[in-house]
């Protein structure tokens, strides 16, 4: 579970009070729109085990609902009033593309709590929050450059947007901290959970010489193409080790429970604010899973004092020199990318092969 202190601390830093009615005489209702399937791994799966542990800590006070493979767009606005409707006082939509709906709705709801997952809008009663889930792609990138023998790695993403754009340069990015010969490729399959192109991405990447994987989408399909094919990959969002134990190097999981606890409990007392949260390694929102006992200890050592550097806030994953695929200079040595250009990274770095789909 993250730093409570930490998650307190932030929403009592943001802006902009919202006024939130005590529900001491019945449980608060809360309501969770989901992407994908819950299923057993992924990111809507840690979602809802957050969902999960949260009413288990606040039993008696909060009641939850979800909703789940609900599409970006239209539909997603549709589910959100219906959630309204239904009662729930505090609402998280957990995917980027229901910014704009979630907007929409909490304009027309004022007495609703909104937070919307990886977004950037906020309003009076709409506040945003994610993960810096880019510093465990940076981790994998560390063992993804100490363990490929052929130098090439591979990244199947779901949308370009911008935090995945960060998950692909922070993956190389740390690879190439440990082996400046890499290359990553990069095949875009649009979806966030479509397993059978998650399993055709990752066998066209083997087949153009990958020996490393990582990914932006949820399914095991890209670990268990690795099992088969006798190559490494990562699991993204949970620990995926029980689809591929032999594959499966680590994973960058997100621990939402923290959050979710004290967003709760903020309203329920009236003292939420809206704003905006990041956390990462050093708050407990992003964590790593246990390392397979393949990767040599060299390779290991160089992650756990990375890891060290992140969780004391004394390493960012984007401090330069960084240089784009031109071969310009993005950020001159030791100079930190600002929190704007991470939350709106479209350019990749050099050493990824390719262009950023339109």
């Amino acid at each position: 579970m993250m730093n409570r202190r930490t998650v307190l601390a932030t929403l009592a830093a943001a802006t902009a009070f919202v006024a939130a009615p005590s529900f001491a005489a019945e449980p608060l209702k809360i309501g969770f729109v989901y992407v994908g399937p819950v299923g057993d791994a992924g990111w809507t799966y840690a979602h809802d085990q957050a969902r999960l542990a949260m009413e288990k800590e606040l039993a008696g006070k909060v009641k939850t609902t979800y909703v789940e493979n609900v599409p970006e767009g239209a539909d997603a606005e549709r589910v959100i009033r219906k959630l309204v409707a239904e009662g729930n006082k505090l609402i998280f939509t957990t995917s980027f593309g229901y910014m704009n709906p979630t907007e929409k709705v909490a304009k027309s709801a004022p007495g609703v709590v909104f937070l919307h997952a990886t977004g950037f809008k906020t309003g009076k009663n709409m506040g945003v929050y994610e993960s810096r889930l880019y510093e465990g792609a940076y981790l994998d990138g560390i063992l993804a450059g100490k363990m490929t023998k052929s130098n090439t790695l591979g990244f199947i993403a779901s949308f370009p947007v911008p935090e995945v754009i960060r998950n692909i340069n922070a993956f190389t990015l740390g690879a190439q901290s440990v082996n400046p010969k890499i290359k990553t490729k990069v095949i875009w399959v649009n979806s966030w959970y479509d397993p059978a192109k998650e399993r055709q991405a990752a066998e066209t990447l083997v087949a153009q010489g990958a020996d490393v994987m990582a990914q932006n989408t949820d399914s095991p399909a890209t670990l268990q193409v690795a099992q088969e094919k006798g190559v490494y990959a990562f699991g993204w969002d949970s620990d995926m080790s029980k689809f591929a134990p032999k594959a499966h190097l680590t994973a960058a999981t997100n621990d939402w429970t923290g959050y979710y606890v004290d967003t709760a409990k903020a309203v329920i007392a009236g003292t939420w604010k809206t704003g905006s949260y990041n956390g990462g390694l050093k708050e407990g929102m992003v964590k790593m899973s246990k390392l397979n006992a393949v990767v040599p200890a060299d390779a290991a050592k160089a992650f756990e004092e990375k890891k060290a550097a992140l969780t004391a806030g004394t390493f960012a994953p984007f401090t330069g020199p960084i240089k784009d695929q031109s071969g310009a200079i993005k950020y001159a040595a030791g100079v930190k990318a600002p929190e704007k250009d991470l939350m709106g990274m479209n350019f990749y770095v050099q050493g990824v092969d390719g262009a950023i789909p339109k």
